[in-house]
């Protein structure tokens, strides 16, 4: 059989299974599942300290915390620990007015720049509570957010418990539209894998609460902590769920190359993530390891799928006409971002059109990601995006 027969077919499968055939098979192998019921009540509410590292978050830093201590929680349950990595805004001086009303605020001002990994490393350390909630600085919280979350930790079983990030941006000048419809698919495929197996991969990073003697230090060079955190906690023996009514808002990038350089910065994190996750592919037909399989690693070498998909219609493309059809479909497709470009150029925003440049988009952030992590990771110090 002609070789690039099977290339053609295969990365078309994978890629299908990825974003059209595995969320079918969650859909269907949730319908009877019962979520986890084993919870605290009010009165068995244990203590919990809140960390986030912060660089430059002015902006956000007073609703955050206001949203944070604002929470229907046991007030005397919740300490704030918030690690401010060399910023120089206002962000210290907030830091420091809020802890001078509220003991519960303990700032940690770094005077050189740590990175996030660092900083979460450091701030663990000095968390005296047995759960830790981490979050960011731009997400924020409902009054129910901290004790639907914290619930479930009555279950033994459950070792780390992700939020549900809802995002407020809805602008169609940029990507927001699809950047929110992305981000409520994940939250979906994340909260029923954790509902089949127990397994969510890879929990919401800005929002999340987990034991601490669970937590695994994030070594240097891994840009996206909470992936590895997250798979430690698996690896582990214990479950990663997401627990839906844990809500957060938060306003992500509306601008095309704002979502981008974001994207580079997780695609980067997420092949040295690959490598050192490699071993939990070995028994795919364990429901972690097809979890991952099916909606993390099929989709961060969707480049190469989709290059090895184009490479072998092009060499196919004289043997029958579904494949010069498929080729001419292929060429549409590609336009299409080129045609939103320039229309966008003249204020004309076409939803659709605009999904297929974020898509386009997206994986090549992926194959940016995995060029840079081929040169090797060299900073835990990334700028934050524009909010």
């Amino acid at each position: 059989m002609n070789p690039w027969y099977i290339i053609f077919w295969s990365s078309l499968l994978l890629i299908a299974h990825s974003y059209m055939i595995y969320p079918l098979i969650l859909q269907v192998l949730s319908h009877r599942k019962r979520e986890n019921d084993l919870y605290f009540d009010e009165t068995e509410y244990p203590a919990v300290t809140v960390l986030m590292s912060a660089y430059n978050e002015q902006k956000v830093m007073a609703d955050k915390l206001t949203s944070i201590l604002g929470s229907s929680y046991p007030a005397e349950k919740i300490t704030v620990i918030v690690g401010s990595d060399a910023s120089t805004d206002r962000t210290n001086e907030i830091l420091l007015a809020f802890a001078e009303k509220d003991p519960r605020i303990r700032p940690v001002l770094f005077k050189e720049r740590q990175g996030k990994p660092g900083v979460i490393n450091q701030l663990v350390e000095q968390a005296g509570d047995a759960f830790i909630i981490m979050t960011d600085a731009n997400v924020m919280f409902h009054r129910d957010t901290i004790p639907k979350l914290i619930r479930h930790f009555r279950n033994s079983e459950i070792g780390i418990v992700g939020g549900n990030v809802i995002n407020e941006t809805v602008d169609k000048n940029g990507v927001a539209i699809q950047e929110k419809a992305f981000l409520s698919r994940e939250i979906l495929l994340k909260y029923r894998e954790g509902l089949i197996w127990g397994a969510t991969i890879g929990v919401e990073g800005s929002v999340y609460a987990i034991r601490k003697e669970l937590y695994t230090p994030v070594p240097r060079g891994f840009a996206v902590d909470d992936f590895f955190i997250s798979m430690n906690v698996l690896r582990k023996g214990k479950q990663a769920i997401l627990e839906i009514d844990a809500v957060t808002y938060e306003n992500v990038p509306n601008m095309m190359s704002e979502e981008y350089r974001r994207k580079v910065r997780i695609a980067t994190g997420n092949f040295r993530n690959l490598r050192y996750f490699g071993r939990e592919l070995i028994h795919p037909w364990r429901g972690d390891s097809f979890a991952y399989l099916s909606h993390k690693v099929i989709r961060w070498l969707g480049p190469f799928l989709i290059l090895a998909f184009m490479l072998s219609n092009i060499f196919l493309c004289a043997d029958h006409e579904i494949y010069r059809i498929a080729l001419f479909l292929l060429g549409g497709v590609l336009c299409l971002p080129i045609i939103d470009y320039f229309l966008s150029k003249i204020g004309i925003h076409i939803v659709f059109l605009r999904f297929v440049r974020h898509f386009i988009s997206m994986n090549i952030a992926l194959f940016h990601g995995f060029i840079n992590n081929l040169g090797g990771i060299k900073k835990d110090v990334w700028q934050p995006t524009n909010r």
